[in-house]
């Protein structure tokens, strides 16, 4: 699970950024000189400096979900198999596998290992830390990574450089799912134990890893360091250090791009990326980003719930679909920079074959507030006095929470809240930090799940196989992935099947039925396929690498690393060498 979207676009709200923007085009750098630098100075290396607005949340690989903690992990550990970052299909010129076989059952995988590839405190990486690896997380069902090794019974060292993984089932997506999964140093987790990993251990820095840089300091909230590896199996990468630099608003780091005292960044507003695509020796842009932004219900029947009630009826859910203008969310609260969704899985991405299903026309959900209107009534919440009520006859009230550190949430959450009102609902709209908002979803009250929350807007990024992000919703995964913690036995039945079925052609279909479903019960409401708004420094740095290529990002890459491991200082520009 590629991580939850704090997909940094916090900025500023799309109107406020175009009146901001207006004023950063003349004098901006000299309004900068007394702009403070987190970081350490790093005199005499090449450092590439990048601007992100969400800290990573943790750095143990069994604790974190950010999207910024696994862009650390991508950088620090290696996967067994790699993915080309052109196309992003599985290659064996990058991760730690050189070759493989499958029997033709799909059961019973083979992995040939690089023999030179080496832990970064020395010791040598080996098919034992491989079965090591993936077995914690089969033997234990871990609920953070389990998804990407489905149907694995037993990962199995033959030699120090070759590993046999046995399926109970087939495995059609079994490649790019072990693209995802950082291989764990085995002599250093082992000692942890597996209790320790997955709740308290925090990974501190300098980490133990085998990729092509090592995270070597943190200072939360303000910045981190990445180290180039000067043993990696590949060679070493062109810059000596990566610093993060951690930014509390998008404002200020436009800024600081624009006076180069970074050399990227993401998390901009429509309004900056237009404004610094104008600035000579940068590049900005909306890149396409595999996820999507939703509105969620608490739809939890399997105990006790905090939520209104009326929102485990799918009927009552449904109708909310004709009450959200698409449309307006994406003009205003993205800027015009997404389209709008409406299935779980990205449109517009995915090829060969394109798991997205497109509602056909005569049952795609249009804005129309009659017919919400109308459906509500008909589901039994009829309108009294111009207030919506129950099957008891009582003033329907909800819950409605955005995501503060993400202007476009707390956008969508006001619109939305206008349109439901309008319904005759009442709704009750605030704001929160990730972290209250997680607490709200995964509440415990005696250390039992107890949800406590009625509808929030937050969002995912996506895999390359369509698995591990439709398990969110599944029983399965409530209390952990879930986080409407919807139960439908006829879409768990179709996830199984399709995450064994070989077939491409057959498991296409099972995808499609599975969308089909959750686009009729409605446990969330696909709001946006959002873009990520990234700049970079052309002037002083090239061989930047786009990931997939000419649509996907280039700073922040949702898969793997090359774009840090092939950029370099422009020549004669002298473009990040610290203290020259």
């Amino acid at each position: 699970m590629k991580g939850r979207h704090a997909r940094s676009h916090p900025a500023v709200l799309v109107v406020l950024a175009l009146v901001l923007a207006l004023g950063l085009i003349a004098g901006l750098a000299s309004a900068l000189a007394a702009s403070p630098r987190h970081s350490p100075s790093s005199t005499g290396k090449v450092v590439l400096r990048l601007g992100w607005l969400e800290d990573p949340d943790s750095l143990n690989p069994f604790i974190g979900t950010s999207s910024a903690a696994y862009t650390i992990w991508d950088m620090n550990y290696d996967p067994l198999v790699g993915l080309a970052p052109s196309d992003l299909t599985p290659s064996k010129q990058i991760g730690l596998a050189s070759d493989w076989t499958s029997t033709a059952d799909g059961k019973t995988w083979t992995f040939t290992m690089r023999p030179n590839a080496k832990w970064q405190d020395g010791r040598p990486l080996t098919a034992s830390d491989v079965a090591f690896t993936i077995n914690w997380i089969v033997d234990h069902h871990n609920a953070y990574w389990v998804g990407y090794v489905r149907g694995v019974s037993k990962a199995t060292a033959l030699d120090t450089t070759h590993v046999r993984i046995a399926c109970r089932k087939p495995s059609p997506g079994m490649l790019v799912n072990l693209a995802e999964i950082p291989i764990l140093p085995k002599h250093i987790w082992a000692k942890i134990g597996y209790t320790a990993a997955t709740t308290s251990f925090r990974n501190k820095p300098p980490i133990i890893g085998s990729g092509p840089f090592q995270c070597t300091q943190r200072s939360k909230s303000n910045y981190l360091v990445m180290e180039a590896n000067k043993n990696y199996w590949r060679g070493t990468a062109h810059v000596d250090q990566i610093i993060f630099e951690m930014y509390t608003n998008a404002l200020s780091m436009a800024q600081d791009m624009e006076a180069g005292a970074i050399d990227g960044c993401d998390g901009l507003s429509p309004a900056q990326v237009t404004m610094l695509s104008h600035v000579a020796g940068i590049t900005a842009k909306a890149v396409s980003a595999n996820g999507y932004d939703e509105l969620g219900f608490n739809c939890y029947t399997g105990g006790t719930s905090l939520g209104n009630p009326v929102l485990r009826d799918w009927k009552f859910r449904q109708a909310l679909q004709w009450a959200i203008d698409k449309n307006k969310l994406c003009a205003i609260a993205y800027g015009g920079m997404a389209a709008p969704a409406d299935t779980v899985v990205t449109a517009n991405y995915f090829q060969s074959p394109d798991w997205h299903w497109t509602p056909p026309v005569g049952q795609a959900y249009t804005f129309d507030p009659t017919k919400a209107a109308q459906m509500l009534t008909a589901a039994g919440y009829p309108l009294k006095n111009g207030v919506r009520v129950n099957k008891s006859g009582k003033p329907i009230t909800l819950r409605l929470m955005a995501r503060s550190q993400y202007p476009p949430s707390v956008t969508c959450g006001k619109l939305i809240a206008g349109w439901f009102r309008n319904l005759g609902l009442k709704i009750v709209f605030s704001t929160v930090g990730d972290g209250a908002l997680e607490s709200a979803l995964y509440n415990t009250v005696n250390g039992k799940f107890t949800p406590n929350y009625d509808m929030f807007e937050w969002g995912w990024y996506n895999d390359l196989d369509p698995t591990p992000g439709l398990s969110y919703l599944t029983t399965s995964q409530i209390n952990a992935w879930s986080d409407s913690a919807w139960s439908d036995p006829a879409y768990d039945k179709l996830f199984k099947q399709q995450s064994t079925e070989m077939g491409q052609a057959k498991r296409l279909q099972m995808v499609y039925q599975m969308q089909q479903i959750i686009y009729q019960k409605t446990p969330y409401i696909p709001l946006a396929y959002a873009s990520d708004h990234e700049a970079w420094n052309t002037s002083r740095w090239s061989d930047w690498a786009q990931s997939p290529a000419a649509v996907g990002n280039v700073v922040f890459p949702p898969y793997g690393y090359e774009t840090y491991f092939s950029v370099r200082p422009t020549t004669g520009a002298g473009g990040g060498v610290a203290g020259k």
